[in-house]
């Protein structure tokens, strides 16, 4: 038996808490992982799980044993990669998760920077819209625009503004807002937005002399992904307020107007979060700092 294998296959399934979702996770057929826990059971002659056919849970033994292993297995995978190609030039995989607006126009048209100075990363990107589980699903960090989550460590890495827009032809047969009052005066139809997690439709948000004020408008057409949303409003269903970045390409181009600029809120804070325990990952850390560094000149580059 491969002791080290076991080791990480037994981090992920308390990690995953299912069979089928760590040997995903870790690109193994299930059958090896069900082997490679059995003998690294047998090996410490103790049981590391209570199996029933709907449920896996870490029993104490395995819980102690997860907790000394996970940071072991951090520790090596750090010294590891400090061998291979030291701190300056680090090798080995990094997976990345992210939505799907911030992928296409942020992140995946700065990425030949990124791999021309680390060669030695490969990246594994996810895109979705939805609130993954990093240390659940083997994520090693996610960009969101929240920071609420304690068991995550957080870093602010840009500021981002929202555009609302619709297409000419909209604005052409509906006439275009002057003030957000028109909005529900006039009956303009909304594209709208709805968190792809709890299903709530994200408000329309305005800047009304220093203080943000929101509009309860009823969407024609809701959708819960990015590019859905801008696909959505260049199809010319109604008006749409979106991160400026998703839409400025559109806006060049004239297939969308701008509107009510001067109401447009606060720019939105994004993140990049990780797992405490791969805080010293050089991976890591490597792609924070260049997301640091190319973020802010890419967002204001499309504003």
């Amino acid at each position: 038996m491969d002791h080290l294998l076991a080791m990480r296959v037994f981090g992920r399934l308390v990690e995953t808490g299912g069979f089928g979702r760590a040997a995903d996770s870790l690109e193994l057929p299930k059958s090896t992982v069900t082997k490679l826990i059995q003998g690294l059971e047998a090996q410490l002659g103790v049981r590391l799980f209570e199996r029933t056919t709907r449920r896996v849970t870490v029993t104490t033994e395995g819980a102690a044993y997860y907790e000394r292993t996970r940071l072991w297995l951090a520790e090596l995978d750090e010294f590891e990669t400090t061998l291979a190609g030291g701190r300056s030039s680090p090798v080995g995989n990094l997976r990345i998760d992210t939505g799907g607006s911030v992928a296409a126009c942020l992140i995946l048209p700065e990425l030949p920077s990124f791999r021309a100075r680390y060669p030695g990363i490969r990246l594994k990107v996810g895109v979705t819209d939805r609130t993954v589980d990093l240390i659940g699903e083997g994520i090693d960090c996610a960009i969101r625009s929240t920071a609420d989550d304690p068991n995550l460590v957080t870093r602010k890495i840009a500021e981002v503004p929202w555009t609302m827009c619709a297409t000419p032809d909209y604005l052409a047969r509906r006439g275009t807002p002057r003030h957000p009052d028109d909005l529900a005066r006039d009956g303009h139809d909304i594209v709208g937005y709805f968190s792809a997690r709890s299903g709530r439709v994200q408000p329309l948000r305005f800047l009304d002399r220093d203080r943000e004020v929101g509009a309860e408008l009823t969407a024609v057409v809701e959708v819960n992904e990015s590019n859905a949303h801008t696909a959505a409003t260049l199809a010319g269903l109604g008006i749409a307020q979106a991160l400026s970045f998703a839409v400025a390409p559109s806006i060049a181009r004239g297939e969308l107007l701008p509107v009510l600029a001067e109401w447009q809120p606060e720019p939105l804070p994004v993140y990049v979060v990780y797992p405490s325990d791969r805080r010293h990952n050089a991976r890591l850390r490597a792609f924070v700092e260049w997301l640091a560094e190319t973020l802010p000149a890419r967002v204001a580059a499309l504003a």
